[in-house]
């Protein structure tokens, strides 16, 4: 007997970190060489290394190793791919955070010591993150992890943007980006966040060069005045036309700037007059860039007006709006202005607001990439789960834009460009330079910029596996199986990885995507540091274990819905395994005292292939042979004794057919991608089938020496396939269990998992009658709680049936009823009178009369019920007169008075249903 059964409760410190080891050590998370058919490959979404791990990511992590789990006792060869991401901008802010927290500036110190500083920050919390996915289970295949920035990842970084670069494919331009005046870097379309403002439209006039009037324009940012080269109308205009090719004079400048004619211009939009800023907006520089109008730069990468601006050089943006409105007010160039609300672009990282800037960067050209992107999805080579992304998905790729792929950052992947200080050679290579091969030159200078992250990520599914180089792991590994991840990240990590792995291989990166929802708090707000709500899950697999967590997770997250979390929902997960753990105590103490022989032939469970649980419907003329088959199924080897035809009873033929059914029930599950219904399938069945029912209803028999070993030993056949049932969503707690169920051999986790065919299982009619049985005692419960019988009381229920049958069955199955009721005695019978005073139910044909003699105390019980009685008919008198109100029905809201109307139903409802219950106790 080990020191486990000997705990009052499932306790999980220490067992959980004992079995991540033990798996580890063993080599157990590698592909199988034995395994057989196509292998089914995760990447890991790798963590960015700029702290630890949240509960997004355990939601995450936890539906990936649920299907890596499952796959592999499937018997499919199976990889998850481990890796991390360096994050270059989020991680650049958080060292650079810290060191301004020691009073160091990383451009004084330079960059050769940041990028010190960040590797050394790469190397702490790397170590922090890894450890997490460790303690909560994720069978990854460690000694194949990747590292966006480590030397092979580099590699593969450079061979592209080289590759890209010499297809004609990545440029270099000058042009309007998104530029984040906090972080100093340009960044993609991608990471803008778009977010409702209330701001302003300003009216501001444009006096005519000639004098003769003036043009009024309307704005949101008239602090971008001072770049303006033209003022633009619709050429359609009939009003407006007629000043195409005259001058105006940009207000507190001494510049003139031509009126031109556009179909930007909206006629019935503001003013009809728009000002053009090339160099601040990016409709105005499409504009300048088809008339050919200069690009004058206003504010500078801080957010600070330049020289450009005049006397308002030095102000901050903002500052300068204030100031340059209260000027044009001076001078009576000021129009009015009216409340105006307007999606304003925020940097997703920082959340500063960004600036349009005119500035020469790196840029991909995305069109010529998104064709192979979209037919991937629409020919189902691709497949996305919930398929209400798909138009997302296609949305997106249809009005692509180019992707700006430089940074003004230090942490990151440097561009691979240098150019010849001295004939001015661009050289891009993926290997340093030398000397410049024009020149002969050694003095080269590189690009100073890096790569956006995503360019490192979009590799991500074929670059762990070795690419560029021509690996095994890339030949037997890729396309990979599936990609798990969230919704967010659709544009900028899905769609570019589809885009790069046909561009560069020709073939999917994926067969299919899952996309999980967001992790919410109990009041619907995104779990983050700022608001405070989000738990540390290592906190909360220390106080209530990580199969408590898995579990809960899983079981409470449809697919592709936000998981809308609270910690007293671990609590499921925590009884849960307690409830586990307690079962597995009863049926061993049972099983030592069967005195059985368990086999002692040494068959691993590992070296069995299948546990096709589809065989008892060939066998189930054999009740015998079907539960030595079940027996063989599920641990490996046939039993070493012999199951005995007639001891097994109704209960057993039914746990069988239950065990063929639930099997069926969650594998079908997992392959459609439901995980919850197959957490809740297989919890549901351990829970109430075995525990509630089963191992109640076996209980004396596990008692009786004579009648203990079919009992005993289907208790542990079907506590055997359940964990493997449970296995991938609670994978500590099984893994324990199975090692100390005596007939079983090797690792859980490489055992076959439970396959079964729904629409052929066996003892139809028998699994049918005791699903009646279970339906009466049900009833029979539910009156015993109506009339606040005590639980140790025990007292005569009466069936009454019509059909023969029926009767014969219930006169069978009395004595069951009898004992998963908790009563002395069950009686059966055709007709008569209602016995009286009883409790009264249904089940399906079958009448149900609890006697109440010896379990109820009658004249408390009617005093009770006399008094909910009466409060029952006040509160229905008190909602009769409230909807007879006239004031009330014409002032309150309709779905205040549809409320009460339903309060009324229900109040009513219940006074009857008092009324019946006094009536059944007599006088």
């Amino acid at each position: 007997m080990n020191d486990i059964r000997q705990l009052a409760q499932y306790a999980p410190e220490g067992i959980e970190q004992k079995w991540a080891r033990t798996w580890e050590q063993e080599g157990l998370f590698a592909p199988s060489a034995d395994a057989a058919g196509d292998p089914f490959v995760i990447t890991l979404p790798p963590p960015n290394v700029t702290g630890v791990l949240h509960m997004g990511h355990c939601l995450s992590n936890a539906i990936q190793d649920v299907l890596i789990r499952w796959m592999r006792m499937r018997g499919r060869p199976t990889l998850w791919v481990p890796g991390t991401d360096h994050a270059s901008i989020a991680t650049e802010q958080v060292v650079s955070k810290n060191l301004r927290a020691e009073g160091l500036d990383k451009h004084a110190m330079g960059r050769e010591a940041f990028l010190e500083r960040a590797w050394a920050w790469k190397h702490q919390t790397h170590g922090v993150i890894t450890s997490q996915l460790r303690r909560l289970g994720c069978s990854l295949d460690w000694p194949r992890e990747a590292f966006t920035m480590d030397e092979a990842r580099s590699h593969a970084v450079a061979h592209a943007f080289v590759t890209l670069r010499e297809q004609g494919l990545i440029v270099r331009d000058l042009y309007l980006v998104n530029w984040c005046p906090h972080c100093l870097t340009a960044i993609s379309d991608d990471e803008v966040d778009h977010r409702e403002v209330q701001g302003a439209m300003w009216r501001l006039r444009y006096p005519l060069a000639d004098g003769e009037g003036h043009v009024t324009v309307a704005t949101t940012r008239p602090e971008t005045m001072f770049g303006d080269t033209a003022v633009a109308v619709h050429p359609d205009d009939p009003e407006r036309r007629h000043l195409i090719g005259r001058r105006v004079k940009l207000p507190l400048t001494g510049r003139e700037i031509p009126i031109i004619g556009d179909h930007h211009a909206d006629p019935e939009k503001g003013t009809g007059f728009v000002k053009i800023t090339p160099a601040h907006d990016p409709n105005d520089f499409e504009v300048g860039r088809r008339h050919g109008l200069p690009q004058v730069v206003c504010i500078d990468e801080r957010g600070v007006m330049n020289a450009a601006a005049g006397a308002f050089a030095g102000l901050d943006r903002f500052a300068a709006r204030r100031a340059v409105l209260a000027a044009l007010q001076e001078q009576g160039l000021h129009d009015g202005e009216a409340k105006n609300v307007h999606q304003v672009g925020h940097h997703d990282r920082c959340g500063h607001i960004i600036e349009p800037y005119l500035s020469r960067q790196w840029f991909l050209r995305m069109a010529p990439l998104a064709a192979a992107g979209v037919r991937a999805v629409d020919d189902g080579t691709i497949t996305l789960l919930p398929e209400r992304w798909v138009g997302v998905y296609h949305n997106w790729l249809g009005n692509i834009r180019d992707w700006c792929i430089s940074r003004q950052l230090w942490w990151g992947h440097r561009i691979p460009v240098w150019n010849c200080d001295d004939c001015g050679l661009e050289i891009c290579r993926v290997d340093a330079p030398t000397a410049c091969p024009g020149c002969g030159s050694a003095a080269l200078t590189q690009d100073p910029d890096v790569l956006d992250t995503w360019f490192s990520s979009w590799l991500w599914t074929f670059s762990p596996l070795g690419w560029p180089r021509d690996t095994q792991d890339l030949r037997a590994y890729h396309p990979t199986s599936v990609l798990v991840t969230g919704p967010d990240i659709i544009f900028f990590w899905v769609a570019r990885m589809i885009m790069a792995s046909y561009h560069f291989l020709g073939e999917p990166p994926f067969r299919e995507v899952l996309f999980h929802g967001l992790v919410r708090d109990a009041e619907g707000r995104k779990m983050s540091k700022s608001l405070g709500n989000s738990p540390d899950p290592v906190e909360l697999m220390e106080k209530y274990g990580a199969d408590a967590l898995r579990m809960s997770m899983v079981m409470l997250t449809p697919t592709g819905q936000d998981v809308f979390f609270g910690e007293e929902t671990l609590e499921v997960g925590r009884n849960f395994c307690n409830k586990v753990f307690q079962a597995s105590k009863l049926v061993l103490g049972a099983w030592d005292e069967s005195g059985l022989d368990a086999g002692s032939d040494g068959a691993a469970a590992g070296a069995a292939t299948t546990c096709d649980l589809g065989v008892l419907a060939d066998l189930a003329a054999d009740p015998a042979a079907a539960a030595a088959a079940l027996w063989g199924q599920v641990f490996g080897a046939p039993p070493a004794f012999a199951f005995r035809a007639s001891h097994l009873e109704l209960e057993d033929l039914w746990i069988m057919n239950r065990l063929a059914a639930v099997a069926a029930e969650v594998d079908g599950n997992l392959e459609k991608r439901r995980l919850n219904d197959a957490a809740y399938a297989a919890y549901n069945f351990f829970r109430h089938e075995l525990c509630d029912w089963y191992l109640e209803a076996v209980k004396p028999r596990l008692r009786d020496a004579d009648r203990r070993r079919e009992a005993a030993a289907l208790a542990v056949v079907a506590l055997g396939a359940s964990y493997k049932l449970l296995h991938p969503v609670m994978p500590f707690i099984t893994e324990e269990l199975w090692s100390w169920l005596p007939p079983a051999r090797g690792r859980l986790m490489v055992s076959p998992f439970p396959v079964g065919d729904g629409a052929r299982l066996p003892w139809a009619a028998p699994a049918a009658r005791f699903a009646q049985v279970v339906e009466t005692v049900g009833v029979i419960r539910s009156l015993r709680t109506d009339l606040d019988v005590p639980p140790g009381r025990r007292g005569t229920a009466v069936l009454r049936a019509a059909d023969p049958a029926r009767r014969a069955e219930l006169a069978q199955d009395a004595g069951l009823i009898a004992l998963l009721a908790k009563l002395e005695a069950v009686e059966v019978v055709e007709g008569g009178p209602d016995p009286h005073p009883a409790g009264t139910g249904v089940a399906g044909a079958v009448e149900v009369f609890l006697l109440m003699k010896g379990l109820v105390d009658l004249e408390r019980e009617r005093a009770r019920l006399g008094k909910e009685l009466d409060k029952a008919v006040a509160f229905v008198e008190a909602n009769r007169r409230k909807l007879t109100n006239e004031s009330f029905i014409a002032r309150a809201p309709a779905e205040v008075v549809a409320r009460q109307q339903e309060m009324l139903a229900e109040s009513e409802a219940r006074a009857e249903a008092l009324r019946r219950r006094l009536d059944a106790l007599g006088d």
